[in-house]
């Protein structure tokens, strides 16, 4: 089983979070089976989403599991985090030691500032395209729906995390267990 690890901090997009976390965490669930093991770490021990939501992080940065895919999700709250080097050591520290990355919205601002995105293709959510170049000039900036590097996927804004997500399933355990999981959720396949 894969553990699905999803960073949160202050002014995260709720649905850069919680549709990833949907869909990760319902894989195989009718089958039985479970693929993967979805919980969320952050810095502080609640964590207040955009809109007000309020969220009760499963791990801190110190005491999470393996984490085999990461999923950093972005909103206006990206920005505050490319400041915060605990943050970005973190990032970087366990990015180095997962099998996949995958950053939704404004997540790959992060991304970009601890320089995983060097010299590779990328993309954001629209309204950041310029900042996400500032950070990392290498990037070959692309204006899709996600963009995937081999262990690397960026996603653009919110929604799109749901795409990547059912893309990575499929690159993880194949199209008929994608479909099932986009059926089971009723959502349009992205293909």
């Amino acid at each position: 089983m894969n553990n699905v690890g999803i960073l949160l901090f202050d002014d995260v997009e709720v649905l850069d979070f919680a549709g990833p976390y949907e869909v990760f965490s319902v894989t195989g669930q009718r089958d039985g089976e479970g693929y993967f093991n979805v919980f969320t770490v952050s810095e502080k021990k609640l964590v207040k989403a955009v809109n007000g939501l309020k969220v009760i992080p499963d791990y801190n940065l110190n005491n999470h599991p393996t984490i085999d895919i990461l999923v950093i999700p972005g909103g206006s709250g990206a920005r505050a985090a490319i400041k915060r080097d605990t943050l970005l050591s973190w990032v970087e520290k366990i990015s180095d030691n997962s099998e996949y990355v995958l950053s939704v919205c404004t997540g790959s601002l992060i991304l970009a500032k601890v320089g995983l995105l060097y010299d590779l293709e990328a993309t954001t959510h629209h309204s950041c395209y310029d900042l996400l170049k500032e950070l990392d000039s290498s990037l070959i900036l692309k204006k899709e729906r996600f963009v995937d590097n081999g262990s690397i996927i960026t996603a653009a804004g919110v929604s799109a995390g749901i795409d990547a997500s059912m893309y990575l399933i499929e690159k993880i355990l194949g199209e008929k267990i994608s479909k099932e999981t986009a059926k089971y959720i009723e959502y349009p396949y992205y293909k």
